[in-house]
């Protein structure tokens, strides 16, 4: 059975060949700017095993990040959903928004990064690893 995901409006939709092969939270500032929420939940899948089903997003070039990376982020410009992100540093990787995924009930993090910005109201699991920068 295919993954299979989608934005807001359905313009966008998407299908993965494979399962995500790790997943997470980031807690960055531009993270959670760019999902309007206190972090972002990711999905890593290798780019030869995603392809989009209908429509094409835009692409915003995010170059002011802490890491000093820039950050490809990837949503529908008729519903704003955020798809995708991608990093020069994994160019056979993309981010997954695993909000978008058809179903998330597969969705455990793996792990949570820049956790030294994170929301104070945020309660982090114990069990997860979190690094509180990039590693």
């Amino acid at each position: 059975m295919a993954v299979t995901g989608q934005c807001l409006c359905g313009q966008i939709t998407y299908e993965l060949k494979a399962a995500p092969t790790i997943t997470g939270v980031c807690h960055c500032k531009n993270c959670q700017r760019q999902a309007g929420s206190a972090f972002s939940t990711l999905a890593a899948v290798a780019v030869s095993d995603f392809k989009f089903t209908a429509g094409q997003p835009k692409l915003y070039r995010d170059s002011d990040t802490d890491s000093g990376n820039r950050v490809k982020r990837y949503f529908c410009d008729h519903c704003g959903s955020p798809l995708y992100s991608a990093v020069s540093s994994k160019p056979d990787t993309v981010y997954l928004k695993a909000g978008t995924l058809d179903d998330t009930s597969g969705f455990i993090p793996q792990f949570n990064v820049w956790c030294d910005s994170k929301q104070d109201w945020v309660i982090l699991d114990e069990g997860v690893p979190n690094m509180a920068k990039q590693s």
